[in-house]
């Protein structure tokens, strides 16, 4: 490697680049979370519930493109597990939990995080119903999803997921993230 390279290489991992790479990321993460045709064609519930679900959707996807990618790889996905942590203590003070209340109901969105990744890790690799089943027990848990929307998201899942395993890591550790486009169509439930 050249020196401008280990030169370069030096300042994109330092942990204060770290940190604009990991808000990069949350950011395009939290963005494809949001987009209204989720809520709208895809049948996901708009609520508080509906929206952590997204949130957790799309980082299972970038945290699993990560995955096995190295230190430096690993170093940016702790930052943004920090970052989406940090965000999350906001908007649960935000929403009026004291001090006291905020702990516990951070450590329980840590652990529904960490059961739906597994769930879904699972559902992509044992494929057909068990994706589904994983999604509609998390993403749709508080309503009964119309079958066409369970099919959508499974395949919207599975085409995130190619596409990001196709994604130059170099671009994620840029804090570049990219997701597929969503199906236009809107069902009539």
């Amino acid at each position: 490697m050249s020196v401008l390279g280990k030169l370069i290489d030096r300042v994109l991992s330092g942990p204060d680049r770290r940190e604009v790479i990991a808000q990069r990321l949350y950011a395009a993460l939290t963005a494809q979370a949001r987009r209204p045709d989720f809520y709208v064609s895809y049948g996901v519930p708009d609520t508080i519930d509906g929206r952590f679900e997204m949130v957790a959707l799309h980082a299972f996807l970038l945290f699993r493109r990560l995955k096995g990618q190295g230190d430096k790889a690993g170093a940016v996905a702790q930052s943004v597990y920090d970052v989406m942590f940090a965000d999350f203590d906001a908007s649960v003070r935000e929403m009026g939990a004291q001090d006291l209340g905020v702990g516990r109901r951070i450590k329980f969105m840590t652990e529904a995080m960490n059961g739906r990744f597994a769930a879904y890790e699972a559902g992509l690799a044992q494929g057909g119903t068990e994706l589904e089943l994983a999604l509609k027990r998390n993403l749709y848990g508080t309503i009964e999803p119309v079958d066409e929307c369970l099919k959508r998201m499974a395949d919207y899942l599975k085409r995130a997921d190619a596409e990001l395993a196709a994604l130059p890591i170099d671009q994620l550790m840029r804090g570049v993230l990219h997701f597929p486009a969503l199906a236009p169509d809107r069902l009539d439930y």
